[in-house]
C-alpha cells in the first residue's frame, strides 16, 4: 500500500506543478490556478517561516511515506526526486531550489501578465459600454 501511496503523491504533486506552470493560460482555469498558486506560496513562505523557506506540505507528507519504505531518496526535495526519478539526474539541493524559485518567479510573471490584460480589457468594455 505504501508503494501505491509513494506514486500518488509523486504523481500528484508532479500533476500539481505542471498546474501551477500552466493553469494561468486557459481562462476558465485561471481562478483554480491563482487558488493552487495561492495554496503554494503559503506553504513556502508562510508555513516556510516556521518549518524552513520552501516547506511544502507534499514533499513533507511524500517523505514520511518514503522512511517508511526505507528509501533513501526520503531526504531529497520533491525537484531532486523528480529529477533523479525521470531523469536519472542527480541534483544538488541549491539547483533545485534555484530552479524552483526561477520557474514560481516565471508563473507570477506569466499570471500577472495574463491577469493584467484580462483587467485592461474589462475596463476598456466598461468604459464603452458607459458612454
Amino acid at each position: 500500500m505504501l508503494v501505491v501511496q509513494d506514486w500518488v503523491l509523486f504523481l500528484g504533486h508532479l500533476g500539481l506543478i505542471l498546474f501551477n506552470m500552466t493553469g494561468w493560460i486557459w481562462r476558465r482555469t485561471r481562478l483554480l490556478h491563482l487558488l493552487t498558486m495561492g495554496l503554494t506560496a503559503f506553504s513556502w513562505f508562510v508555513l516556510g517561516a516556521l518549518y524552513g523557506w520552501g516547506y511544502c506540505v507534499c514533499t513533507d507528507y511524500h517523505a514520511h511515506i518514503l522512511r517508511q519504505l526505507g528509501d533513501p531518496d526520503a531526504g531529497l526535495s520533491f525537484i531532486q526526486l523528480l529529477l533523479k526519478r525521470i531523469f536519472g539526474i542527480s541534483a544538488s539541493q541549491a539547483v533545485a531550489d534555484n530552479l524552483a524559485v526561477s520557474v514560481f518567479a516565471m508563473i507570477i510573471i506569466a499570471t500577472s501578465v495574463v491577469w493584467g490584460r484580462e483587467w485592461c480589457r474589462h475596463r476598456k468594455r466598461a468604459q464603452h459600454l458607459a458612454g
